[in-house]
Order: structure tokens, then C-alpha cells, then sequence
């Protein structure tokens, strides 16, 4: 991705992100995947307890390694998954079969521009959903 400027590729105009069947299939194929710790290092689990409900949701989730540090992108903007964790402010991580409770912390514009620089970079599938304005994708530090 960029730093705190645009690539060619982010526009404002980004397409917006719909949960469709086919993508639910996919996120149904690549949970169990996870789960072993064969879907990749970046490749987790999230579960989240609902804000509304008090249920728990999970939702597959890349994370970057970047400075010594982990994160949490939401390459879609503010999803529900997102709302869920900012009213929590932890989370579960699972990945081969190890489960990690984590706090996550919203990071503003600048801290997150580098991390969704190599965000986009690593996940070229979410290219398209790139604006170039870090504001509109939210980033979490993740904290062990």
C-alpha cells in the first residue's frame, strides 16, 4: 500500500464491501483451515462478543507483523466485527489450535497508515477496497 499518501490503485471512490454468499462460503472454507494452522501465519480466527447480544461471533481475520508488533486491519471499513470490538476492546485470536486472549487497541490515521500500507501490500485481494484514506479502514494494535 502507501504510507501516508495514495497509490495508484486506492481511490475514494472504493468499492464497497457485500457479504455475499460466495464470500461466506469462502470464510466457511477457510475457518477450519485456521483452526489446524493451515490457512498461513497471518490467517486467525476473531471472536468478538457482540455489543447488542451478548453472543459470540468469530469472523476470519489476516493479520500484519510489522515493527515487532501485531495488528488487526479491517480492509472494509467499519464492519460489524469492528463496532463489536471497539465496545469490547478484547478479543479471542485462534490459530492451530491455540486460542489467545488479546486487548485491541484503535490506533488513529497516522499510526495506521503504515500498517495498511503493508496491509494492502501482503493481501492483494483487498486491493480494491483500498481509498487511500486510513480513516475509513480502521486499525487495532494488537496487545498479548
Amino acid at each position: 500500500m502507501h504510507s501516508s499518501g495514495s497509490s495508484s490503485d486506492a481511490s475514494p471512490e472504493a468499492p464497497t464491501y457485500k457479504n455475499t454468499f460466495l464470500r461466506r462460503c469462502g470464510n466457511v472454507a477457510i475457518a477450519p483451515l485456521a483452526r489446524v494452522g493451515l490457512a498461513g501465519k497471518r490467517t486467525h480466527i476473531l471472536t468478538v462478543t457482540g455489543r447488542k447480544t451478548g453472543r459470540r461471533y468469530s469472523t476470519p481475520v489476516q493479520l500484519i507483523f510489522l515493527d515487532g508488533q501485531r495488528w488487526l486491519v479491517s480492509p472494509y471499513g467499519e464492519r460489524q466485527w469492528v463496532k463489536n470490538v471497539r465496545a469490547a476492546g478484547a478479543a479471542e485470536l485462534m490459530r492451530a489450535r491455540r486460542t489467545e486472549r488479546v486487548r485491541l487497541e484503535e490506533v488513529d490515521a497516522s499510526a495506521a497508515a503504515p500498517v495498511l500500507a503493508e496491509y494492502f501490500r501482503k493481501t492483494p485481494i483487498t486491493r480494491r477496497y483500498d481509498t487511500g484514506d486510513p480513516a475509513r479502514h480502521p486499525v487495532f494494535r494488537i496487545v498479548s
